[in-house]
């Protein structure tokens, strides 16, 4: 019990401190923690509906739905209704959604650089194991 006691409060304050990081860093793009994942989704793959992104973040689509139409206002990406079945919306990313991705990218990078406490393998590591952790407790 103390490893998984352990093992969640390690998860829980670092990802709260690493959001916060995150979010100041994303203050000059005006940009939310939640808008640059799911932005970061669509840079990975461009004309996704919008449970393929909640499945992805793991949002329902009440919480995407108010974060799509603000980076729809921000002329980040365009909602498209699909024709064949009008309750399915495709996200696409404008040309301002686009170009955005080396600007973040660049700082998360810069920001990446200033830890320099893991190895780009460790990194990997600990990316696998954290999904592999994702993958059983969804299907759990």
């Amino acid at each position: 019990m103390a490893n998984l006691s352990t093992l969640s409060r390690l998860l829980y304050s670092n990802s709260r401190l690493l959001i916060q990081a995150i979010q100041e860093k994303l203050k000059p793009f005006d940009l939310t923690y939640t808008q640059f994942l799911t932005l970061s989704v669509l840079w990975d793959e461009d004309g996704l509906f919008v449970n393929q992104i909640g499945d992805r973040l793991e949002l329902d689509s009440g919480t995407l739905t108010p974060l799509l139409k603000k980076l729809e206002a921000q002329n980040y990406v365009m909602r498209i209704r699909s024709e064949e079945d009008e309750r399915k919306v495709r996200i696409e990313l404008t040309y301002p959604g686009k170009s955005l991705q080396s600007k973040v990218i660049q700082v998360m990078d810069d920001f990446s650089a200033e830890f320099d406490l893991l190895s780009e393998s460790k990194l990997q590591d600990l990316n696998h194991s954290l999904q592999d952790l994702l993958d059983k407790l969804k299907s759990h």
